[in-house]
């Protein structure tokens, strides 16, 4: 199988996706990402969008092991935007969003068939959740200035590598099926 990596697309008024997922923008992950500003933006922009066009948002909040900085009921824990009535939270244990989480019956129960996905961290809670997402038959789309993570440091044996590329990198082990957009500005939301 030749492996070609996420195709970029340029979405029309009829390519419109019926949710938006927020992964863990929460208060303690996010002071480990560089540039978290622009991030923030980038998904205020989303979440402005996807409420003014009444689709399903559900921010994922991930409850961290205690003395972690998303620990439940810690400052780090609180999700960074609020949750406006009607709007789902999910709170999860591992990486992907659906794994012992109502997020599959949540989106059967609206008739969702594509979803937005954006937030923390790219490689994984994000992948995670795009890749199960996949394979449960939506269709992805994932802007690529509206998620994030952290680099990586060097070694002894190993460079350090940015945190750009490691989300790059995340969008291509994606594969061919995610739809890459560039901007969060070019995604739009109807039900």
């Amino acid at each position: 199988m030749r492996h070609r990596g996420a195709r970029v697309v340029t979405l029309a008024p009829m390519q419109s996706v019926q949710a938006l997922l927020i992964i863990d923008l929460q208060l303690g992950s996010l002071a480990a990402v560089p540039e978290s500003e622009r991030l923030l933006e980038r998904v205020g922009e989303l979440l402005a969008k996807a409420r003014a066009a009444g689709v399903l948002i559900v921010h994922v909040q991930n409850d961290g092991a205690p003395g972690t900085a998303d620990a439940p009921g810690g400052p780090g824990w609180e999700l960074h935007f609020g949750v406006e009535p009607g709007e789902s939270i999910i709170r999860k244990l591992r990486d992907d969003s659906f794994a012992g989480t109502p997020l599959a019956e949540l989106l059967a129960a609206h008739d969702v068939q594509a979803v937005a996905i954006c937030g923390l961290m790219s490689e994984m809670c994000v992948s995670a959740t795009a890749r199960t997402a996949l394979a449960r038959g939506l269709r992805v789309v994932l802007p690529h200035d509206a998620h994030s993570t952290t680099g990586i440091p060097a070694t002894a044996v190993t460079p350090a590598i940015s945190a750009e590329t490691v989300s790059r990198v995340a969008e291509w082990a994606l594969g061919d099926e995610l739809e890459l957009v560039e901007h969060a500005g070019e995604l739009s939301f109807s039900n």
